[in-house]
């Protein structure tokens, strides 16, 4: 399966658990900011209705002797009566006046966004895990190719020295420097592999795909150095980016609505409920059927209730305060972390790049004065060590700093919309 960094955030943003629960909990909430709007709504329900009933007069204590006083004769009267009836209403409800149910829909309305910032924090976590993952999983691969290049070269000067021994000019103590070089490189290599096949499960797992499904990466480890960004610049895009500080500042909005609507219950509501319909005989003539109430409730002895509102709402909005002052605080530390990480290892990047280019010149040199015969194996086995663990180091620091271009990238708070710019890409 092909896979390039696009594909592997896109998957990962597709199948994280974490980020689909998420989603789920910001439409659970948007549904109940529906429930909350619609108490300031008008009502209206329709309903009708139609059925028979027989009805025992007799069985119910009528006598129709009784009738004989109003000139009506018994005889003509039953006593089992069938009736059949259908009524049609139109019921309404509707709040007039309810100013805590009108800050109440404002608090659900900015819990919504709460929400929504949630998720979008989560997404920035995502791309962030599975970036990192992606990016260890090209190291690994660099250094299989560099191990797979050292065991080759290893080979090659195993073979001069065992020439040069059978032919009498090399030493027997040089043939087993050469073996043990290469076994040693041949060990890294297996090593390397083993690294690489855990970090593309792991990968997979990340990007919700089976566990074998084998993996081809097709983008290259990337080097770009990284422009200077600002710190002021940083800190302003942060505060104005930063998932996890705009959903605090929401919680606030939420919580201060919330506490107009303790605040305003004080004041009386005013509600108005009726309806309208026909009821009649079913066979016969209707008659319109109406009703019309307006209900007018004024608090009277509920002070400890709504006092003890009040101040759980007051508790909560200055926690909120105090937790966003400190968020910004920290978001200026993590700003200011992340970019002395980002100078640091490009520096890294550097040294290391150059100490590749020494210690290829070192063992070029050491290969040529053995091939010469000018000197032994030993040189050309401590410049192949020198070369490996310089490439090795070359590979993390590069790892290391496109992983710190992301945090950066993280802790501005844009990480899910422009990490390819931050590495690059």
């Amino acid at each position: 399966m092909p896979l390039s960094l696009d594909d592997a955030v896109e998957l990962g943003l597709k199948h994280n658990l974490q980020l689909n629960l998420a989603r789920q909990n910001q439409h659970l909430v948007h549904g109940e900011v529906l429930t909350v709007a619609n108490n300031l709504l008008p009502s209206l329900t329709a309903k009708a209705s139609t059925g028979t009933q027989e009805i025992n007069l007799a069985a119910m204590g009528f006598k129709p002797t009784s009738l004989e006083s109003f000139g009506i004769s018994p005889s003509q009267f039953k006593t089992i009566v069938k009736v059949s009836t259908t009524s049609a209403e139109l019921d309404m409800n509707q709040q007039l006046f309810n100013v805590p149910a009108y800050y109440l829909y404002r608090a659900a309305q900015k819990a919504d966004r709460v929400a929504s910032m949630t998720e979008l924090n989560q997404e920035g976590a995502v791309t962030i895990d599975v970036a990192s993952q992606y990016l260890l999983a090209l190291a690994d691969a660099s250094e299989i190719e560099n191990a797979q290049a050292l065991v080759k070269a290893d080979e090659v000067a195993f073979q001069q020295a065992d020439d040069s021994h059978n032919h009498g000019v090399g030493t027997n103590l040089d043939v087993l420097r050469a073996r043990v070089q290469l076994q040693t490189e041949q060990q890294v290599l297996i090593s390397a592999q083993d690294t690489f096949s855990k970090d593309k499960i792991a990968l997979n797992r990340m990007m919700g795909i089976p566990a074998d499904q084998e993996l081809t990466l097709t983008d290259k480890a990337p080097y770009n150095e990284f422009s200077e960004l600002p710190l002021d610049e940083a800190k302003r895009i942060a505060y104005s980016r930063r998932k996890d500080l705009l959903s605090l500042e929401a919680q606030l909005e939420v919580a201060e609505r919330a506490g107009k609507a303790v605040k305003f219950e004080r004041l009386p509501s005013l509600s108005f409920n009726g309806h309208y319909g026909v009821i009649g005989e079913t066979t016969g003539m209707y008659h319109g059927d109406f009703s019309a109430q307006g209900k007018l409730s004024v608090p009277i002895f509920e002070e400890g209730q709504l006092r003890g509102e009040n101040e759980v709402a007051g508790a909560q909005t200055d926690a909120l305060r105090e937790q966003i002052a400190s968020l910004r605080i920290t978001i200026e530390e993590q700003i200011r972390t992340a970019m002395l990480d980002v100078d640091s290892s490009a520096q890294l990047v550097k040294v290391a790049r150059s100490n590749v280019d020494l210690a290829s010149e070192e063992l070029d040199q050491a290969s040529q004065r053995f091939t010469a015969g000018v000197d032994d194996n030993l040189a050309v086995v401590r410049a192949q060590a020198a070369l490996a663990q310089a490439q090795t180091q070359l590979i993390s620091t590069l790892y290391q700093y496109n992983v710190s271009k992301l945090m950066l990238a993280r802790n501005t708070g844009v990480v899910e919309s422009q990490y390819k710019t931050y590495l690059g890409l």
